[in-house]
């Protein structure tokens, strides 16, 4: 038995010797430096000049809080002053503890060489440990100059951590769980933040007008809401250049608002700087305290979009806009707004607006409507950001992204999701009617953000910084000290309002998890069925069919071995192009890849199959070419690796490479199996990379004569003919051909993944944008190769 099992295995190890030495994924230059794309250096005249655009892109949420604090901590009036005054309390430190020193002093350093948001932080632990659910991966991409990533000692920490994470395939999926519940928070948060800014700043008509329906300033708010989404499409850029003055005036304005009731009311209340009035109020007020939480804790909303928001601006920019302008005017406007309820207990609905002097009330209203329009765009951005990255990650379907400015790659626009968040705010805006509902939902959205935050930072502080154990707990202690109180207390408010935010990060969670989940089920489906190589050579040099002038570009998710797609083709079909190359294009856990690294070719097989592969790599944040520019690069790359090739074949410094003028086929696999895989080369030209490793020097036997079609295996030309012979094969076509493929569930599968796979999957792969929309693949040229996999 055991004998049995051992020659099965010899058998094996030969078979996948024989594929391997075929087609291996391709290495990378492994003397390159790395780490050359951090965030760049800049001027101190231009780190204030992106300081002060970075207001009206990423603090107008946060900002505009001073709208609607008060109201939703005491909805129902104020019986006592020291109430006040512990509120303010809370207020203060929570905004010291949370966006001062957590996120602009900790957390924006660990962005991804720029990028924000909670699949920045997956992204840096998918390079640190092999976490990845799709495992389509390769050490060769580690070797990217922008793949950085930290080494471990045996028994540290780091590594520890590493092993564990590994370990199980369930606890990457617990991981991959967790940052899809913090990213459709987020998207929850996009939607709720304009409604509640919009419609609190609209509410200033009432205090002038008591009388006043309050259909009518939900009428004005959804008016504001149509006109703010439609002007997404001119890009960031453009929109933070109109917003940032806004928003530096409303700063100015509450702060000096502020100064000015602190001094004109009671001074008296600077003594809730004392952090001790925190335990009073909670003392006084029992359980009504930790109800008026959920309120208190809108004071830091926007703090997350802070942190997604990181790639339109560098770190070093938000950290000087919020410490010398952000945080000093909001620590004025909530004393001063503290100060006026004191002296006027009765009017804590509407502090904001009535503390402002009656002879700036109008144009304080203005600029109030105009920063909650500033305040939405905030989120608004954001969560463009968070669907790209999640849809380079495979967890979100295929969505039209334009990228609105050519100096900065981050700032993007998403139409399909732009009306959609329109939509749901105008029926957020619409159903509720009153900030106090909205406020409730908004809390639990920005704490359920924050704590996924809080935990995703921790594997960061241990595997990416090496941080000290003791620095990591302390980090948690003075995170989750804040953020578990409000987040219990937004629980209590959830039959309150606190379900929409739940509800909509359901339907998010859902979709993502669905499209992940079929998309990893698809890969293994793929990695699995892929054709053997034996099979291949099998068939000769011309595949049994007949190969026709052209070039045939294979568009396949497997970075090595030959897909499924491409047997089911020349099982189907009576003839094949002269010329094969199979794509991949893989987006890897990086934010970009840079241009002159982002394409490998290589053969695969015999010269005179005439099939290579190219891997096209992209980050995150990258955007694919147009077609006619993707397929010249494409073309230009076989070039030039051909002329790499035939340059490379002369230096070999090992024998086994020297093989007599005429093989047998059997020959042929033994030659392969001898081959040395050792002589690796990687030239750059231009804005492509190549990989002549695993080519099949040996066999040298390319066409011969002036016939397209005939092949040899005794001739061996010069590159200069096959070069010739591949530029003929492009005048005379080149199709692209794309799987259609069509996903189902097994027979024995339970219920719930038939719904999952079958209705909700298909009907997603329906709407979403096809691969040769993608890559804007003329419909002249694309060839449909229909199939399904059963997962």
């Amino acid at each position: 038995m055991a004998s049995l099992s051992e020659s099965e295995g010899t058998n094996r190890g030969s078979m996948w010797e024989l594929d391997q030495n075929l087609d291996q994924p391709m290495d990378e230059e492994a003397s390159r430096l790395k780490n050359m794309y951090r965030e760049k250096k800049f001027s101190s005249l231009l780190l204030l000049r992106l300081a002060f655009q970075s207001l009206g892109v990423v603090f107008g949420d946060l900002g505009t809080s001073p709208l609607y604090v008060f109201y939703n901590a005491f909805p129902h009036g104020v019986d006592d002053e020291e109430d006040v005054i512990g509120a303010l309390s809370l207020i203060i430190y929570t905004l010291t503890l949370i966006p001062l020193l957590k996120y602009v002093f900790v957390v924006l350093r660990a962005n991804d060489n720029g990028q924000g948001g909670t699949f920045a932080l997956y992204s840096l632990l998918c390079r640190h440990a092999k976490i990845s659910t799709i495992p389509n991966q390769h050490k060769t991409d580690e070797d990217l100059t922008t793949y950085s990533r930290q080494t471990y000692e045996e028994n540290s920490v780091g590594a520890k951590i590493k092993r564990w994470l590994e370990a199980h395939a369930y606890k990457r999926n617990c991981l991959l769980i967790v940052v899809l519940i913090g990213t459709c928070t987020a998207i929850g948060d996009g939607i709720l933040t304009p409604a509640i800014s919009v419609l609190s700043a609209s509410g200033g008509i009432k205090v002038q007008n008591p009388n006043m329906s309050t259909d009518v300033v939900v009428i004005v708010s959804v008016i504001i809401l149509i006109g703010l989404f439609s002007m997404q499409h001119y890009g960031t850029d453009k929109v933070g250049w109109l917003f940032a003055p806004i928003v530096l005036l409303w700063f100015i304005l509450i702060g000096s608002v502020g100064a000015l009731n602190i001094h004109k009311y009671k001074g008296s209340v600077l003594k809730a700087y004392n952090p001790v009035y925190i335990y009073r109020y909670f003392q006084r007020r029992n359980s009504d305290s930790w109800a008026s939480l959920g309120g208190i804790m809108l004071s830091i909303t926007g703090t997350e979009a802070l942190f997604a928001d990181l790639c339109h601006f560098p770190v070093f920019a938000i950290q000087i806009a919020f410490t010398l302008i952000v945080f000093p005017c909001l620590l004025l406007a909530y004393t001063g707004q503290a100060a006026y309820i004191i002296a006027h207990k009765d009017h804590v609905a509407d502090a904001f607006y009535r503390s402002i002097p009656d002879s700036i009330y109008w144009p304080a209203f203005v600029i109030a409507t105009a920063a909650a329009i500033v305040a939405s765009q905030a989120t608004i951005s954001a969560t463009y950001s968070i669907i790209k990255q999640a849809l380079a990650l495979g967890c979100f379907p295929r969505v039209k992204i334009v990228h609105t400015s050519k100096k900065f790659l981050g700032q993007i626009y998403i139409p399909d999701i732009n009306w959609v968040l329109l939509i749901l705010c105008i029926a957020v805006t619409a159903g509720f009617k009153n900030q106090s509902q909205i406020g409730n939902a908004y809390g639990t959205a920005v704490v359920i953000v924050m704590l996924v935050t809080t935990f995703l930072m921790v594997p960061i502080m241990l595997l990416v910084w090496k941080s000290h154990w003791i620095l990591v707990v302390t980090f948690i202690v003075l995170s989750l000290m804040v953020e578990i109180p409000y987040f219990s207390a937004c629980l209590l408010k959830i039959d309150q309002g606190g379900w929409v935010p739940l509800v909509i990060a359901t339907a998010f969670f859902i979709i993502m998890y669905v499209w992940h989940f079929c998309t990893v089920k698809r890969y293994e489906f793929e990695m699995h069925s892929k054709v053997s190589m034996a099979w291949i050579l099998g068939l000769g040099p011309s595949l049994g069919l007949v190969r026709v002038p052209g070039i045939g570009f294979v568009y396949t998710e497997l970075a090595s071995g030959v897909p499924h797609i491409f047997s089911h083709f020349i099982t189907n079909l009576p003839a094949i192009h002269s010329v094969v190359v199979f794509v991949c294009v893989k987006y890897l856990p990086v934010y970009t890849v840079p241009m002159d690294e982002r394409f490998l070719v290589r053969r695969i097989g015999p010269k005179n199959f005439h099939i290579f592969r190219c891997v096209a790599r992209y980050g995150y944040k990258d955007l694919h070419k147009k077609d006619e520019d993707f397929e010249k690069m494409l073309f230009n790359c076989l070039l030039s690796f051909l002329r790499l090739e035939s340059m490379m074949e002369g230096y070999s410094d090992s024998d086994d490479f020297s093989v007599p003028e005429q093989r047998t086929e059997g020959s042929i696999s033994n030659a392969f199996l001898a081959e040395k895989t050792n002589n690796n080369t990687m030239c750059s030209n231009g804005d492509l990379s190549y990989s002549s490793q695993d080519s099949i020097v040996p066999v040298q036997s390319p066409l011969r004569g002036n016939s397209l079609l005939r092949y040899s295996s005794q001739a061996s030309h010069t590159v200069s003919d096959e070069l010739e012979f591949l530029n003929r094969c492009k005048d005379a076509g080149v199709v692209h051909i794309l799987g259609n493929t069509i996903v189902l569930a097994r027979r024995d599968s339970g219920i719930i993944k038939k719904i999952a796979v079958n209705y909700m999957y298909a009907f997603m792969r329906k709407i979403c944008r096809e691969n040769s929309v993608i890559f804007n693949v003329p419909h002249e040229s694309l060839l449909n190769v229909g199939q399904i996999y059963y997962i």
